[in-house]
């Protein structure tokens, strides 16, 4: 890792010791905004994290990003979500934009001056991207795009994002004919309503609806028809590394809530650590740490040489995200009584670790992809 790496993250550490775990409990109880937190994080450089330096992002390699995302999701895993949905769009339009695309939005998604992220899911496809409905309609030099989006990251704060959306209907097979387009809010592009969750509290998930919204021509990434798909799918193996580093994140924040915990209360005499079946429980817990961490290791270091890293991408977030259940849930048993308490983090670790087992695919599709291409590497 790179000296200037080095000390972007002991600046993050600080900031999250000043400024993000002081709040964290707070702000996650009130489902409130942290619109302070978020200045800050365009300050620090976090909405440019892994964009190039030539277009004044930080330019962080994949192995220096998920130590970041896990850095911050140790204290509070919700923040990260911010960026890191802004991050993938970025990188659809890095990797696959023209280069006008690039000079145009890069900069001001670096900067944090236009936010936003993917809009993939809809209410009847989520990880089944080639069922969605919304559409796009040639007009001369535009497009009119109808349709709606639903559980979009930075929905009501965030100001522009890649929407997928089906310019050929009746393509088959279907990813043919879906196109990704660059959308800033605007007539005919409005918030239908903010969604409750279970966790994930504070950070806003939201409907977008479209309706005979018109986006120049000039927007659709890449600037030809029928990519989309592939330019969506593309993104997610860095939002998978991202999953999988707050999964980590979790995990470890309820290993070492659990170590402190175990050392300090007392039953029978003694800390409850000295008793074997606290041990046992710790033992896994800090296995499941150590394993998760060198899977994303070696994924985002796979990522980083510009090789295809699906399968790594995957194993990484289907250990990391189950290590966070899992971690959590144990975290819940060591704590006893105490754990259902709001006066300690536990019960948010809970709540926020199920995400990561849906988000960016599901577990069960990971496990899929995974068997798929092992199956294609050791054929018979």
């Amino acid at each position: 890792m790179a000296d200037d790496d080095s000390e972007i993250l002991a600046a993050i550490e600080r900031w999250v010791d000043r400024e993000v775990r002081p709040i964290a409990r707070r702000f996650d109880h009130a489902d409130e905004y942290p619109a302070a937190l978020v200045e800050q994080m365009k300050e620090l450089g976090l909405f440019g994290a892994t964009i190039s330096r030539d277009y004044g992002g930080l330019g962080l390699s994949a192995s220096t990003y998920a130590r970041l995302v896990t850095l911050i999701s140790t204290a509070w895993m919700a923040p990260t979500g911010i960026f890191n949905s802004h991050l993938i769009m970025a990188a659809c339009v890095e990797r696959f934009g023209t280069d006008e695309q690039k000079k145009e939005f890069l900069p001001r998604f670096a900067t944090g001056e236009l936010r936003g992220g993917l809009g993939l899911t809809e209410p009847n496809a989520g990880t089944d991207l080639q069922a969605i409905r919304t559409r796009a309609s040639r007009a001369q030099d535009s497009y009119r795009i109808d349709g709606t989006k639903t559980w979009i990251t930075n929905g009501v704060y965030g100001t522009c994002f890649a929407v997928l959306v089906k310019t050929d209907p009746d393509a088959k097979p279907a990813h043919r004919g879906m196109s990704l387009f660059l959308c800033e809010k605007g007539p005919g592009f409005s918030v239908g309503r903010k969604l409750k969750k279970l966790g994930y509290k504070s950070i806003d998930s939201a409907e977008l609806v479209f309706d005979n919204f018109e986006v120049s021509a000039s927007r659709l990434i890449g600037g030809a028809e029928g990519k989309g798909f592939h330019q969506a799918v593309g993104g997610l193996a860095l939002g998978r590394i991202n999953v999988a580093a707050r999964g980590l994140g979790i995990a470890r924040a309820a290993l070492t809530d659990s170590l402190r915990y175990a050392q300090q209360r007392t039953t029978f005499g003694k800390p409850i650590a000295q008793h074997q079946a606290i041990q046992l429980k710790i033992a896994d817990m800090s296995t499941r740490v150590e394993a998760a961490r060198l899977l994303i290791e070696q994924a985002a270091a796979k990522y980083d040489t510009g090789e295809r890293c699906d399968l790594e991408a995957g194993m990484a977030k289907l250990f990391a995200s189950e290590a966070a259940v899992e971690n959590s849930l144990e975290a819940l048993r060591i704590f006893g009584g105490y754990s259902y308490s709001t006066d300690f983090d536990v019960e948010r670790y809970f709540r926020d670790a199920p995400l990561m087992c849906i988000g960016e695919g599901t577990n069960e599709m990971q496990r899929i992809i995974i068997a798929r291409q092992m199956l294609e590497k050791y054929p018979l």
